[in-house]
């Protein structure tokens, strides 16, 4: 992965053939062009339990039509952290229930929430 900056306050990464890119608001001196790096770490945790949850429909032959996430923070103002991320999933339509316990916890395994239980260690170095 390689990351460059096009100008103000963006910040690019280039991998595997795909250019993500990032903004501030106008409120930080962006340009509100794009997500904020944040953003994308907080839509990563959504779209990584999404995908276990799409394998683990589609590996019962479940419908994906009207599956949801809606997620939600509960920020800490001093600390600048969010302390909680909830997410309510809405069940598509016939959905089994004897399948709702194990649809949640295929959703825990999700990488970049067990990155955050054991987090890795950074080195930084020029």
């Amino acid at each position: 992965m390689q990351i460059t900056f096009g100008g103000n306050k963006k910040v690019n990464a280039s991998f595997h053939g795909f250019e993500i890119r990032t903004d501030q608001p106008a409120a930080a001196g962006g340009e509100g062009s794009a997500p904020t790096p944040f953003d994308l770490f907080l839509a990563s945790l959504g779209t990584c339990a999404g995908i276990f949850a799409a394998g683990f429909l589609q590996s019962r032959k479940l419908s994906t039509e009207g599956f949801k996430i809606d997620m939600s923070f509960d920020w800490d103002e001093e600390a600048h952290l969010i302390r909680k991320v909830g997410m309510k999933i809405t069940l598509p339509e016939n959905f089994p229930p004897q399948y709702k316990a194990a649809l949640i916890k295929s959703m825990e395994l999700c990488t970049v929430k067990r990155h955050l239980a054991e987090p890795p260690r950074f080195e930084i170095t020029a």
